[in-house]
């Protein structure tokens, strides 16, 4: 997967799937996207994370949707706040689909699904409040 496999008119769409799964839970979402991972994805996605200042929600809720286009790696990195409350393999079911969109290359359509479904489990946990404010760009950032 290029790092250009996702097209402008894509990112828009996935831009908007962010602003939709956000609609619905306090939590905050956010996707990068960069051609190689020269270290271990776990930790490339939480120095992303840092970067990105998503350790900084109020209540702990933001979520990473990393991608290494080059080296073929995914991961999905929730903060204190989600990690505290949800069980263990709770971006399981997220990661899988996608995995197995990207597989088929539908890079698009599985970072579409993945985030509305990361929205979905979110609202469990984290219900949107009518005081909530934006508190993380939903632009994809890119390395």
């Amino acid at each position: 997967m290029s790092i250009n496999l996702i097209t402008p008119e894509d990112e828009k769409e996935i831009v908007s799937a962010i602003q939709e799964a956000e609609k619905n839970t306090s939590g905050e979402i956010r996707v990068h996207i960069e051609k190689e991972c020269k270290e271990d994805v776990f930790s490339r996605a939480k120095n992303v994370f840092e970067f990105l200042k998503m350790h900084e929600t109020e209540l702990k809720n933001g979520v990473l949707f990393y991608v290494s286009t080059q080296d073929h790696h995914f991961y999905i990195l929730g903060d204190k706040g989600i990690n505290d409350v949800v069980e263990k393999d709770f971006w399981e079911s997220t990661k899988e689909i996608v995995i197995s969109n990207f597989k088929n290359g539908n890079y698009k359509e599985g970072l579409v699904e993945g985030i509305l479904k990361a929205g979905e489990q979110l609202k469990k946990f984290f219900p949107y409040q009518t005081d909530d404010i934006n508190e993380l760009s939903d632009e994809i950032s890119r390395g």
